[in-house]
């Protein structure tokens, strides 16, 4: 099954740990954030996770350092080699076919694949083979783009587009999918997974803080503006509706102990 060519070239030239390790206030927030909630939910380890489209290794080297058993799984060579380097097990693979046996680990990370696969059928794939992967009663975990986030960004002049049709296509990348939290919870159910929680990574703050970021060249915007940021987005973890505020979206689910 072929990677998207503009996939490939995208991420080949860029820089993908840089986006959550830069020290921009953006990242950072991502990077809390996503630690924060997976802590929250994975087991404890030293359990073995999958984590699927992982680039480089960023979410993986903390989870090793923190004693997981982590294979990261990536499209792109070059973000194998990176992980390699920094010691991560790394295979090339794609999210749609994994190459592992039914039921060979205690959770399935991903954290990328699901807003590079435009087509349903292929996000469906991805689903199923998360689901096959994990051991039953064990933990998915995958990340979104929320379609109707880009409607508070004033420099977007496609957000209409993409709350619409829920897909950005662009000169300088890939085509990229944008959720609705309706449409995400029925993908993961689609393919088994139950216990479904959604919750906003970045909060309501983050296309000012975007905004604040592109004003001022990239400068980081100060603990002030990083701790208020956490503070609104952590608030929405509890009314289920305010996910929708948040660009980027996590979703947990689980594959039942037993077959439903």
């Amino acid at each position: 099954m072929a990677l998207l060519p503009d996939i490939t070239a995208f991420y080949g030239g860029g820089d993908e740990a840089g986006r959550l390790t830069s020290g921009r206030t953006i990242g950072t927030i991502e990077l809390v954030r996503t630690r924060e909630l997976l802590r929250a939910h994975l087991p404890p380890a030293p359990a073995s996770l999958l984590d699927v489209g992982g680039g480089p290794g960023v979410h993986a080297r903390w989870l090793t350092d923190s004693g997981y058993r982590v294979l990261v799984v990536d499209p792109v060579e070059k973000h194998v080699r990176q992980a390699r380097d920094h010691g991560l097990a790394a295979a090339v693979g794609d999210a749609r076919d994994l190459g592992h046996a039914d039921g060979s680990f205690d959770a399935v990370l991903m954290l990328g694949p699901l807003y590079h696969l435009p087509e349903g059928s292929g996000r469906a794939r991805a689903w199923r083979e998360a689901h096959r992967v994990v051991k039953p009663g064990g933990l998915v975990a995958a990340a979104a783009l929320n379609r109707y986030a880009k409607l508070l960004d004033l420099d977007s002049p496609g957000a209409l587009d993409i709350a619409t049709t829920g897909l950005r296509t662009r000169r300088d990348g890939p085509t990229t999918y944008y959720h609705d939290l309706a449409g995400l919870g029925a993908e993961a159910r689609q393919a088994g997974l139950r216990d479904l929680a959604v919750y906003g990574l970045h909060g309501p703050a983050y296309e000012a803080l975007r905004a604040e970021e592109r004003r001022t060249g990239g400068k980081d915007l100060g603990e002030q503006a990083l701790e208020t940021a956490l503070a609104a987005a952590r608030f929405t973890d509890g009314p289920p509706d305010l996910a929708v505020s948040s660009l980027h979206l996590l979703i947990v689910a689980r594959r039942p102990p037993s077959a439903l």
